[in-house]
């Protein structure tokens, strides 16, 4: 994968936004995307900066609301191929254990 990305993408409510987001994540089903959903987002990864803006737009469409924010950061290293696991493998080498604190 040449790109990676954190996409966040929330309808602006004050209930729980949770079945807004399952429909944003599940959007991502129709891309060549690949992608893990945590917390603060989804990391998506994709072959090119176009089918990862496709995917974005139709997460973004996804959310039924009036009002919807979306966060997109794209990591788009030309030099050289490498995916989120390499990413956070480099990170676990350099710390000498996993990036994390709890047992998973």
């Amino acid at each position: 994968m040449a790109v990676v990305a954190l996409l966040s993408v929330a309808p602006v409510i004050e209930d729980s936004m949770a079945g807004e987001v399952a429909k944003a994540v599940d959007a991502l089903e129709e891309y060549d995307v690949t992608y893990e959903t945590n917390p603060m987002g989804t990391v998506i990864e994709a072959e090119t900066t176009d089918e990862l803006f496709a995917a974005a737009q139709a997460a973004h469409d996804a959310v039924d609301a009036d009002r919807v924010s979306t966060v997109l950061k794209i990591d788009d290293k030309r030099t050289r191929d490498i995916d989120a696991a390499e990413k956070v493998s480099a990170v676990e080498e350099r710390l000498g254990r996993p990036a994390r604190n709890r047992e998973e």
